[in-house]
């Protein structure tokens, strides 16, 4: 089965490979550093994150960047109301957002890149608009002319052919139902940082920043832009109107997004003041491997509606599947292999492997997994599930985590090394040789109080963090 993507451009699931050289050129939407990133900005990274292994996990090789909006309207007010400067106030937040995106096992692009280091590219972008004829000044600002680019409206499926000609916005953000001109570079104001540059004192637009620095990394074509649903219009619509208008190339083929997250059935945000960071729920006892779990369970082009009583089945699904690793790990089977078995793991990998090409359909691929969990324990109960069939289980494992990434436990600052917790257990078997059972539930409670569980079974001892 081919690998196949929801294209919002075309409206249609298509078929997916990279334009060149089989390196997929990707960009996606980072964060805007004027707060913590809530989770369900997260959710949306998780799912760029989902979508970065599948890729790889297909044999492409990746160049993905992500952008670090560091200067816009609402950093602006929120740095001068802090009385700091832009680069302070903003680090804070940049490196709180890859401290979260650390926890939730989130990889790095290749390039992360921030918007006040690529001015002289933004300039650039601007003068060849300017020199194009897309453009008209007012104030000492520069504005893009919507009526300019005929093809205005095609990714958010909405006609703009009856828009007031010269009916313009300065902000950063404006009302997604109305389509206006908008800035791409802003006159210097009193007070606010600014940069002096040929087309004038002033700052770029939150639109400008995008297409600027995809199009100096990863050319005028890109493979695939990526970013939550909330961007599709105005910001995305405006990337392509630049980049096409300056370039008269298809800014990119594949146009993915991902729907909101909800509390209580309304969308998270911060203006609407529902919304939950993650430092929140960690702090709460929640582990960010069950955070990370349910935020991808769902389909990226579904809602996700956010519940405790889901983080907590979240957390049993990811005890379910380390429980069952151990027992692969440890457990003693009857010898031989059965090819009855070898041919149930093999269609279960296909089945998740067919899921997660179709779209990235993870809720396919975890309901696939448990199946075969759930199918092969009743083998192991029964006596039926030789050791040579055992590897190949740990393999169908290891796969699925390479993309899911929730089998290993995250171990805090304070926790016992490997090496800690076979001494202490090696002391407690001693302890229960020589019947000094005190010592022994000691240690038991002891490791239990650093979330190590100890599970005496017909093999052993066994040990798994909580």
């Amino acid at each position: 089965m081919a690998l196949r993507f929801y294209n919002t451009l075309s409206q249609r699931v298509e078929d997916f490979a990279p334009l060149h050289d089989n390196v997929v050129r990707m960009y996606t939407c980072g964060p805007t550093v004027w707060n913590f990133a809530h989770i369900g900005n997260l959710r949306t990274f998780t799912f760029v994150d989902i979508l970065r292994r599948w890729l790889r996990y297909c044999g492409y090789r990746l160049d993905h960047v992500m952008n670090i909006t560091d200067v816009d309207d609402r950093i602006i007010r929120e740095s001068l109301a802090a009385g700091r400067t832009l680069t302070e106030y903003t680090e804070e937040y940049t490196k709180a957002f890859l401290e979260d995106t650390g926890a939730l096992r989130l990889e790095r692009p290749e390039r992360l890149v921030k918007a006040t280091e690529h001015i002289p590219q933004m300039v650039a972008l601007v003068r060849r608009l300017i020199d194009g004829g897309f453009t008209y000044s007012s104030d000492g600002s520069v504005y893009f002319r919507i009526a300019s680019f005929p093809g205005y409206g095609r990714l958010s499926h909405t006609d703009f052919s009856g828009i007031r000609a010269g009916v313009r916005v300065d902000t950063d953000r404006y009302d997604k139902a109305d389509a206006r001109d908008f800035v791409l570079w802003k006159a210097r104001k009193e007070g606010e940082p600014s940069w002096d540059t040929e087309i004038g004192a002033g700052r770029p637009g939150w639109h400008l920043e995008c297409s600027a620095m995809a199009m100096e990394y990863l050319g005028e074509t890109l493979d695939i832009h990526a970013g939550g649903v909330d961007l599709t219009f105005p910001h995305h619509e405006n990337e392509i109107a630049q980049a096409e208008a300056a370039t008269g190339h298809t800014f990119a083929r594949f146009w993915l997004h991902s729907e909101h997250l909800m509390l209580d059935a309304q969308v998270m945000s911060k203006s609407l003041g529902n919304f939950l960071t993650l430092r929140d729920l960690v702090a709460q006892g929640n582990k960010p491997e069950a955070i990370r779990y349910l935020l991808s369970s769902v389909p990226y082009r579904k809602q996700l509606n956010f519940t405790f009583d889901a983080l907590k089945s979240a957390d049993t699904a990811i005890e379910r599947l380390r429980n069952y690793k151990l027992r692969l790990d440890t457990g003693k089977f009857p010898a031989g292999e059965s090819e009855k078995l070898a041919a149930r793991t093999a269609e279960a990998l296909k089945r998740i492997e067919e899921s997660l090409d179709d779209d990235l359909n993870t809720a396919e691929a975890l309901g696939a997994v448990f199946e075969y969990i759930r199918e092969t324990n009743t083998a192991m109960d029964a006596g039926e599930f030789p050791q040579g069939n055992a590897a190949s289980a740990l393999d169908l494992l290891a796969r699925f985590d390479s993309v899911f990434d929730v089998l290993r436990p995250t171990v805090t600052g304070g926790a016992l090394a490997d090496a800690e917790i076979e001494s202490l257990i090696a002391e407690r078997n001693k302890a229960r040789k020589t019947k000094d059972f005190a010592r022994a539930d000691q240690i038991r409670a002891e490791l239990l109080k650093r979330d190590v569980i100890l599970e005496d079974t017909k093999d052993g001892v066994r040990w798994k963090r909580k």
